[in-house]
């Protein structure tokens, strides 16, 4: 396996994206061809140039950038890190059938795609349960009675 397979992560430049950004994002730009550094053309697929713009989109909002083929098996630390909670959840959520998983040995390990569909899934249950507590509050009169200055005398 190349060195370009594995997951690598970039910082954002000190020099401003906000140029090449408004180049990747304008519907009218000419063409999705980039240029060697020996002058040959290079015409970008579809999908390479919505990452392109992503990663550009990312890095002008100061973010770092990790780019992580999809197949790559991890380890619980890297998947727990990866959702941002401790091992020993992660390790209740394959118990719990969440997050299929493989062990040929002692090891668990899943793949980034599975844990990638998890938390996805989990963003969406989280968005529908917080518009339904929005909804509940807003049929119960909440958002009237916080509204509502308290008068003092």
């Amino acid at each position: 396996m190349s060195s370009s397979t594995l997951e690598h992560t970039v910082l954002p430049p000190e020099e401003s994206l906000d140029g090449l950004l408004a180049l990747l994002s304008d519907p009218e730009a000419p063409s999705t061809t980039l240029t060697g550094p020996s002058g040959e053309q290079l015409v970008l697929p579809p999908e390479v140039f919505e990452v392109l713009r992503d990663v550009v989109a990312a890095m002008a909002q100061g973010q770092a950038v990790t780019v992580a083929p999809v197949h790559q098996r991890l380890t619980t630390q890297e998947a727990a890190d990866l959702l941002g909670i401790s091992r020993p959840t992660f390790v209740k959520l394959l118990g719990d059938g969440e997050i299929p998983y493989e062990q040929p040995g002692r090891h668990r390990r899943v793949l980034l795609s599975e844990v990638l569909a998890y938390r996805q899934r989990r963003s969406v249950q989280t968005r529908e349960s917080l518009d339904r507590m929005v909804e509940i509050a807003d049929e119960s009169g909440m958002y009237e009675l916080t509204a509502t200055p308290k008068r003092t005398r």
